[in-house]
């Protein structure tokens, strides 16, 4: 055990009036520090999860955590960036710090605002993660980049929109239960599967309800050493984590084997000394309905272009052998880009500790995350556990 969250923080998503990037992160910075009973004074160092390809006029925004509090002046603060992986950065920065002995105890902060961004440019900001000299092309944005993903897999799999619109209703349902969530609301399969008015085709197979919403939010996690924790009133461990980095170009790849992300969660549970069937539940990236039908299949659960017995068989719900993103995932939730890696830690907290309400997992006792940033480039896994 090399580290713990011992604290959390988290705004709701969606469109946050009378916000700033400033406001939402001294909100959960504060919020954090105050939920994990630590003193701004004892945290050691401090990382900013930030994405700002454009999104706000204000940039250098990891001295901006500093002002939830005068003690945190003139401590260690730097921004780190990875696409919509960056939250999932910030925090594998922050167990560096504390693995190399740096750092006794590390406030994680990731923060976005997009919706005071007009639709045109926050299209234009989002495909600065893609490799632009090939792909900035693609009609739709990174929707569009998605869109030819499912393209191809449908191609080489046969229509799977029957699965993409059961994970579409299963986030929504889940979703339902979650107060932080952006969209509360059950869509159900019907809604999802027809194009409509209501749900037209965005890009390529992918209709709006397979698209995660434009978002602002933040969230906020302390981290401690395991001897710290110990004298906290609450942990949850990390059993392990992983970090993998894939070419940036869709023309290196497969594109449909998401294999940096296959070979993130081998490593992880590999280490933790865990299989899948161990976990209790997941939170996965779900940018886009496809990207967890992918996924069902890089973690393991299905082969390859087997990912949609998965969701029809039911594996996946509440309730189910893994639940996965029971807090409604990005579908539902919302995707504020930098604070989603940070958002998943602190819910997968919540789950280990009871404190999940009504999104909450019966005897929740180990959690995986998988955030990544791009499509599958950078790919972050997390192996949480519950102490005592």
């Amino acid at each position: 055990m090399s580290a713990c969250i011992v604290g959390w923080a988290h705004t709701p998503f969606g469109k946050l009036e009378g916000e700033t990037v400033e406001s939402l992160i001294v909100r959960v910075a504060a919020g954090a520090l105050a939920d994990a009973g630590i003193a701004p004074a004892d945290v050691d160092e401090i990382v900013l999860g930030h994405f700002n390809a454009g999104f706000s006029a204000q940039d250098f925004t990891a001295s901006l955590v500093l002002q939830a509090s005068p003690e945190l002046r003139f401590k260690r603060a730097t921004r780190v960036e990875n696409a919509c992986a960056t939250g999932s950065a910030a925090v594998h920065q922050g167990l560096n710090a504390i693995a190399a002995g740096n750092a006794r105890i590390v406030l994680v902060v990731g923060v976005e605002q997009m919706t005071t961004t007009p639709a045109a440019e926050i299209g234009k900001n989002l495909l600065k993660a893609s490799y632009v000299s090939e792909e900035a092309t693609i009609d739709g944005g990174f929707a569009g980049i998605f869109g030819r993903i499912a393209a191809l897999y449908f191609q080489k799999y046969g229509d799977q929109s029957d699965a993409l619109a059961l994970i579409a209703a299963k986030n929504h349902k889940n979703g339902v239960g979650n107060p932080l969530a952006q969209m509360r609301k059950d869509l159900g399969f019907e809604f999802c599967r027809r194009e409509s008015e209501r749900n037209p085709f965005v890009a390529g197979p992918l209709k709006r309800t397979d698209c995660a919403l434009v978002s602002d939010g933040a969230a906020a996690i302390v981290l401690a050493d395991a001897e710290t924790a110990r004298g906290l009133g609450k942990a949850v461990a990390f059993r392990a984590h992983a970090h993998v980095q894939d070419f940036l170009p869709m023309s290196k790849r497969d594109i449909l084997k998401f294999e940096g992300c296959a070979l993130a969660w081998r490593r992880a549970l590999g280490d933790a000394g865990l299989g899948l069937g161990d976990l209790s539940l997941v939170e996965t990236h779900d940018c886009f309905t496809i990207a967890e039908l992918i996924e069902y299949e890089a973690m393991g659960l299905a082969a390859e272009g087997r990912g949609a017995s998965v969701i029809k068989d039911g594996l996946t719900q509440i309730g189910g052998v893994l639940p996965v993103n029971p807090s409604g995932g990005l579908k539902a939730k919302g995707h504020p880009i930098g604070a989603t890696g940070v958002s998943m830690h602190a819910l997968c907290a919540m789950q280990l500790t009871g404190a999940a309400g009504d999104f909450q997992v019966k005897d929740a006792t180990l959690a995986g995350l998988f955030n990544m940033g791009g499509s599958a480039v950078a790919n972050y896994v997390s192996i949480l556990e519950r102490v005592g």
